[in-house]
Formats: C-alpha cells, structure tokens, sequence
C-alpha cells in the first residue's frame, strides 16, 4: 500500500479564496475590514518568521494586519497593559500573542487577558472550557485545521478510534475533544507512554503532534490509517521533518500529511477564518446562504 497525500497546501488555498469573498462581503456591507493584531516579544527568529507570515496570509486575504514588536525585557504589566488597549480598540476584531513567551512573563496571565471574543487562537481558558462542552468562541487553528483537512478529504470520523500522540493544549487536548464531538473514540497518548506503538497501531486515525522526530515508524502504524503529522522539527542537516517516518509510514497509511506542506498551511488559513469570524461576530454581521461554509467544528458540534 502506498498512501495519497493529504495537502494541505492546496486545501488551504481554497480556504483563503473563501476568506476573501467573506472579507469582501463585510466590507461592502459594512465598511469594515477584518483586523488581526499580532504581538511579537522579543527577536525570536523562528517566531519573527511565523508572525511575518500571518501578515503575508492576511494581506493576501484582504484582511488588515498589525504587528506589535515589544523589547523581550519588557514588563509583564506593560504587555498586559498593551492587550487591554487592543481589547478596547473597536477596530482590531482578533488578537493574537505569539509564543513562546520570555521566561520572566505568564503564558496563562497573558492568554487570559484577551477578550475571548478576539482570541482567535482559542487559546483563552472561556474558549478552552467552551470546547470542553462543545461551543466554544474560538478553537486553536491547528487543532480546526486537522478537522478541515479530514473533512474536505471525505474522511469518516464518526465510529473512528482516534490516537493522538502529544496532550499539548496548544494541538493534542483540542484535537481530541474535536474528535470526540464528531463521534470518535479517542486515545492520547504522549512520548512517555507505556508501550506507545500498541496504541497507535489501533489507529484508525493517527495524528502525531509530540515534537520528536521520526517518534512513529512503519511497524507502529495500522495498514490503512489515516496519518496526520503535525510536527515540525528542523534537523542538524538543515531538513525539515515531521514526528512521523515519512518514507515507512507512507506505505502502511491510506491517507498522510507531509511536513512541510501539510497541517502547516491549514493552520494559517484556519487563523484568517477565525479572524473573519471574529470581525462578523463584533460587527454583528450575520452569515448569508451560500456565503463561504462555517469552519466544521462549528458545523457539527455534535453531542452524544
């Protein structure tokens, strides 16, 4: 068996191209335009790298960007202070805080302190405890972008049994509860797992996000899963590779994500939808018929 790829790249091409004519349509009625603030602390390259990016993706979505460059020195009372001035500015309709934060700053402190209904990337503890009951505000982009990737692919989740390896609250805790309100039976699992290979060859779904790579081989995936590898790790060769062994979980897999080029550029374009949605929600802008479809987590929160 050799597997299909899942790619994300063209998938998340066809979402930007929904992002534009929704943009589009809140513009005209309404003279708005979706505005997403990024903070940057510190001269992170990585993290300079993935803001830059963002911006790109929303000017080319049509929507505004700001970004907001913060000496890694700065109090963690002038960042907070910084976020309630976006809090209250009636033209920034999403907020976003990229991480990793300095060590002298509270990640929980700061996430806490965005309005949830600008916390796009849900990350904010309403918005956690929202997808725990299955209506949350906003669900992380990674985490929505895995339930794009496999609905727009046709893949069944209904009755599925779903491994995640990684338990992070940034991908593997909101992609296991998005699994399971889509009716899966779901197993997390983490790098210090006991016997890791036996669950994750029960798989019908296998989605790794433990940032280790090549944690899972060929022998510890089922024939015919569904492979969805969300790390990105960055080898002494100057490689870029995922958690997963490509070259021999490719050929048990039916369907597998590559990296790079698979959950990445979902996760980009889920943001310029959770932005989109954001503005439509403060501006009080109801979503036509026919307008661009609801991201799917919000389509079939479904309970037991």
């Amino acid at each position: 068996m050799s597997a299909r790829i899942l790619d994300g790249k063209s998938i998340a091409a066809e979402i930007r191209r929904e992002v534009q004519i929704e943009v589009a349509a809140i513009t005209a009625q309404t003279g708005m335009v979706p505005c997403l603030a990024a903070i940057l602390v510190g001269n992170d390259p990585a993290s300079a790298t993935y803001v830059q990016k963002k911006a790109k993706a929303c000017k080319d979505a049509g929507i505004t960007s700001v970004r907001i460059d913060l000496p890694a020195d700065l109090p963690e009372a002038s960042l907070l202070h910084e976020i309630e001035r976006l809090n209250s500015d009636p033209t920034v309709h999403a907020i976003l805080v990229q991480l990793p934060l300095p060590p002298h700053i509270s990640e929980r402190r700061v996430l806490g302190a965005i309005l949830p209904e600008k916390d796009v990337d849900g990350f904010h503890p309403s918005n956690l405890g929202g997808l725990l009951v299955g209506n949350p505000l906003f669900v992380a982009s990674t985490p929505l972008g895995i339930l794009e990737l496999l609905n727009r692919t046709n893949v069944v989740i209904e009755g599925k049994h779903a491994v995640i390896v990684g338990w992070s609250v940034v991908v593997g805790k909101p992609t296991a509860f998005l699994l399971l309100q889509h009716h899966a039976t779901v197993t997390i699992c983490h790098i210090k797992t006991r016997d890791l290979a036996y669950h994750t060859r029960q798989a019908d779904i296998l989605v790794v996000a433990a940032g280790k790579p090549g944690l899972v081989t060929g022998p510890m995936v089922k024939d015919g899963a569904v492979v969805i590898d969300v790390g990105v790790n960055r080898l002494a060769d100057g490689r870029v590779v995922g958690d997963v062994d490509f070259p021999e979980v490719a050929q048990k897999a039916s369907l597998i994500t590559p990296v790079p080029g698979g959950v990445g550029p979902m996760t980009v374009a889920m943001l310029l939808k959770n932005t989109v949605d954001a503005c439509r929600r403060l501006c009080g802008v109801i979503r036509p018929s026919g307008d661009a479809p609801v991201p799917s987590d919000k389509r079939t929160m479904a309970q037991p």
